[in-house]
């Protein structure tokens, strides 16, 4: 027996469609019911059942119960973090379940990554908070710069709930659809969550695409310093 992580493991729950499907729809960072989660994979609600057991035995979910309903989300930001860079691998392999439609350009544009911004407009938040040197970027390791702090602060985020937990304060997350990093950590949170609270964006229900009004996108535009494309 040979030591050391069973990737194996984790590849063969990641190896059957329906487990996907419904790990596909915990990336809003939302929980749901097994009955919501058995409609998005398209099977029965025993099948969903059992397929949810296995991914919480094996650690890429967690059940919580409240009242008489158990919700199941992703177990950490790790588990979000691997299925975007899956997803960017089948994309570029050529690996799509079906062809681009009407969503996809709103997906592409602005959409959740478990709790951040991903998408066109996630990099470009990204880029512009390095190219201001409220982030610094060292070959992929991100940390506050020195003007990053104040910078925060100014927007509307608690540096005192960036330094909860275990969870890096800044964090690199590879973009499937822009194939570049995005923000992600307890500050891709705070920054998205600060970004609602302003009322620029809201999210669509019932998906994870982030749709700004024109005012949010003018904001975002004026802050970040960066013209984005109609």
């Amino acid at each position: 027996m040979r030591d050391g992580p069973d990737i194996a493991r984790i590849g063969a729950l990641l190896g059957d469609p329906a487990r996907t499907h419904m790990l596909t729809a915990l990336m809003s960072g939302q929980a749901l019911t097994a009955g919501e989660l058995a409609r998005e994979a398209g099977i029965t609600a025993q099948t969903a059942s059992s397929h949810l057991a296995r991914l919480a035995e094996g650690g890429l979910i967690t059940p919580r119960k409240q009242g008489r309903c158990v919700y199941f989300a992703l177990a950490s930001g790790e588990v979000a973090e691997l299925i975007e860079r899956l997803a960017g691998l089948a994309a570029r392999a050529g690996h799509l379940r079906t062809r681009p439609g009407p969503r996809d350009p709103a997906m592409r544009r602005a959409r959740v990554c478990y709790d951040h911004l991903a998408g066109e407009m996630g990099v470009t938040m990204l880029d512009g908070l390095v190219a201001h040197g409220v982030i610094e970027d060292r070959g992929g390791a991100l940390s506050l710069g020195d003007g990053g702090i104040a910078f925060v602060r100014s927007f509307g985020v608690a540096m005192e709930t960036l330094h909860t937990g275990r969870r890096p304060v800044c964090k690199a997350c590879l973009d499937w659809s822009e194939r570049r990093s995005h923000l992600a950590g307890a500050l891709g949170a705070a920054m998205l969550a600060a970004i609602y609270a302003k009322g620029w964006a809201r999210r669509l229900d019932g998906g994870r695409v982030v749709a700004f009004n024109a005012g949010g996108l003018a904001a975002f535009e004026r802050t970040f310093r960066v013209a984005l494309a109609a």
